[in-house]
């Protein structure tokens, strides 16, 4: 009687285990090659394949770089097992497959407030730039004009002269500035050339100056070619304040910028930025 009540009592212990999920053991490299397997083995077709990528999402959530993500389905159950951590030990094939999904969302989410804080960062280098160019664009070159001189020693001598108004709220100390000095039956300019002019005493906002100045005879401002109805174009490049800096010089968006930009803007346009720190 109590043999076969015994008996009953084992036989009821092998079916609750026989009903218990197998979990992966990591204890050891043999240990997690056969529960691997035995795992996998345990779950529907259907999922065998989800439980592949979520052994590998798991795994290379620990930064584990030698694994072939692009081709998960070359990799045997030892490589697996190989990859296998902590993380792993212990649980099922559906709950590989829950923390796999769970780790895909956290990793999403990290990945979307990145490239929002991206975009914003973007936007507001772009508005800066933009910010800056309109401040520059208030002082203005008046007035530029080419032609040569003499020396006073009588020899020929370029000269440039310029009249700027300085339209903006600071004293400018230093102007960073381009000349193009062409002719109408000339293709190429005679002159392309940066250059730039230390102001005596600065300018004060809402000044007009004018000057007389003279490059360097030798270079490509003294060409003895240039015709006298050549046409001199300054540009403004920069300035510098009384403190030498140089000011509103923000830098504009790259290429590549731009295109990440718009690219971002596509897939994130709609989120409100002011939500990300």
């Amino acid at each position: 009687m109590w043999s076969l009540r015994l008996s009953a009592i084992s036989l009821s212990v092998l079916m609750i285990a026989g009903c218990t999920d197998p979990k992966i053991d990591t204890s050891s490299m043999p240990a997690a090659v056969v529960s691997v397997e035995e795992v996998r083995n345990s779950l529907p077709t259907y999922k065998r394949d989800e439980f592949d990528q979520g052994l590998i999402i798991i795994a290379t959530s620990t930064s584990f770089r030698g694994i072939d993500i692009l081709n998960p389905h070359r990799m045997n159950a030892a490589e697996i097992a190989e990859t296998a951590n902590a993380q792993m030990h212990g649980l099922t094939g559906d709950q590989v497959i829950q923390r796999a999904d769970q780790i895909l969302r956290e990793r999403r989410s990290r990945e979307r407030e990145q490239a929002i804080r991206t975009l914003k960062r973007l936007e507001e280098k772009r508005e800066k730039a933009a910010s800056d160019q309109q401040q520059l664009a208030r002082f203005t070159i008046d007035s530029a004009r080419y032609y040569i001189g003499a020396s006073p020693y009588g020899a020929p001598e370029p000269v440039i002269d310029l009249e700027v108004t300085n339209g903006t709220d600071q004293v400018i100390s230093e102007l960073l500035l381009n000349g193009v000095v062409t002719s109408p039956d000339r293709s190429v300019p005679w002159v392309d050339e940066s250059f730039y002019y230390v102001i005596p005493d600065g300018i004060e906002p809402g000044e007009t100056l004018s000057w007389s100045l003279a490059p360097n005879r030798f270079g490509p401002w003294g060409n003895a070619q240039i015709p006298v109805d050549a046409e001199l174009t300054v540009t403004l490049e920069g300035l510098k304040g009384i403190d030498e800096q140089r000011l509103w010089d923000s830098p504009e968006l790259t290429e590549h910028e731009l295109a990440k930009l718009e690219r971002l803007r596509e897939e994130y346009g709609g989120i409100a930025l002011s939500r990300v720190e």
